[in-house]
């Protein structure tokens, strides 16, 4: 191995275990999970799918991509799956370009709301190839089912997309399927952040009412950095298929798709859900914590695997300034604007926490709240490099009791 290489992957593998990791989109694989990775399946073309090939010498990929789309479909109790997106913006991607034509309406989470780049960025593919109208959340924070159906009413939409990046509350998708069907538009849902939960049966399944469902595999699923595509009904499989393979894609990653193939196995096990119980315990214990330091937490609380802190209406700091300050103590956290937002988004009032990687680590609620405190304590000393420090002291003995296996 190049030893620059080397170095910089030696020095990650040490962040990483001395970190406390609270981006809510990261997660730590299982061992299994990695081997797959980095297998030799990748030397492996394999353009089409399980018994169309364009190569031969397919017969054992096909075997583990037949598995992949087998465990997805019985994970969330859909008909069919196609597991070959690269990536969950990917597979919005090709799941927009199905049902759609270019110039098509979509109604969509405003990114400032909540929402997803790849929802309705005017700097995304989405913006630019489609006719963009976006909603938002209320004062408290919250999805306003109604306000959303006049909206939807008044642009006629062809398309809805349900689903978030940065909201911390369980989304109703049979309201959002009532609201399709009254415009007669098609709905797709981005559970991306929420699979786990979704697979685990602790929030309701997007697959009961959406025409289509996308996902990563990464985030709660613990799987690797890769796409999704769920659904049910027949007559949307060719036009699927084929806008992600020619139409966006060529040859799939076969070694990803069976470390996918690995994460669904797991999913499939009965911890799973035992794991995923303790990823909410876990982030409402850290909630709690926050507010009692007088921290406002967006919504005042959570029901999935994330919180959004108003950091700048509670401290005086910006989002930016917390996740620097906080990255000096060995805390990863990300900026992210919040509901009514009046910073820039390389600034922002907030920072989104999750609990899922510390979960994956053996955190529970105790180890939270004392997060929570050092996260508090550092904060609101953040010129004290005395007390920073011995902050971090404290971040190094929590991780280094909790390795990454």
């Amino acid at each position: 191995m190049d030893n620059k290489i080397k170095t910089a992957l030696q020095k990650e593998q040490q962040r990483q275990q001395d970190n406390i990791e609270l981006i809510a989109s990261e997660n730590y694989t299982s061992s299994a999970v990695r081997e797959l990775q980095g297998s030799i399946l990748t030397n492996k073309y394999a353009e089409g799918y399980p018994g169309k090939r364009y190569y031969g010498g397919c017969e054992n990929v096909d075997t583990i991509e037949n598995l992949a789309i087998e465990y997805a479909c019985q994970l969330f109790h859909c008909q069919h799956a196609n597991v070959q997106p690269h990536s969950g913006s990917q597979a919005n991607m090709e799941a927009y370009a199905a049902l759609l034509n270019p110039g098509d309406r979509i109604l969509s989470m405003d990114l400032s709301a909540g929402g997803h780049l790849s929802h309705s960025s005017p700097l995304s593919f989405i913006s630019k190839t489609y006719d963009v109208y976006t909603y938002g959340v209320g004062e408290n924070g919250l999805i306003d089912y109604e306000a959303i159906e006049q909206i939807a009413i008044d642009v006629q939409p062809k398309l809805i997309i349900a689903g978030a990046s940065a909201y911390p509350r369980n989304i109703d998708f049979s309201k959002f399927r009532g609201i399709a069907d009254k415009v007669g538009a098609y709905l797709i849902v981005d559970m991306a952040h929420i699979a786990g939960l979704v697979a685990a049966g602790l929030h309701q399944n997007p697959c009961d009412y959406a025409d289509i469902v996308t996902s990563t595999v990464h985030k709660t699923l613990r799987g690797p950095r890769g796409g999704l595509i769920l659904w049910n009904n027949d007559k949307y499989t060719k036009a699927i298929n084929r806008s992600v393979f020619p139409t966006h894609q060529g040859g799939p990653l076969e070694h990803i798709i069976a470390a996918k193939a690995q994460c669904f196995y797991e999913a499939l096990q009965p911890e799973f859900r035992d794991y995923q119980l303790q990823v909410l315990k876990n982030i409402r214990a850290l909630a709690k914590q926050l507010q009692s330091k007088g921290i406002q937490v967006i919504t005042g609380g959570t029901d999935n695997h994330l919180i959004l802190v108003d950091i700048y209406n509670s401290l005086g700091i910006t989002g930016k300034e917390a996740e620097t300050i906080l990255d000096k103590a060995h805390i990863t956290v990300n900026k992210n604007t919040i509901p009514g937002e009046t910073l820039s988004p390389m600034k922002a009032s907030g920072i989104r926490i999750g609990s899922p990687a510390m979960t994956t680590r053996g955190f529970n609620e105790e180890d939270f709240k004392e997060t929570g405190d050092i996260i508090y304590n550092i904060l609101t000393n953040k010129d004290n490099n005395d007390i920073i420090e011995q902050e971090s002291k404290k971040v190094l003995r929590l991780t280094r009791k909790y390795p990454i296996i």
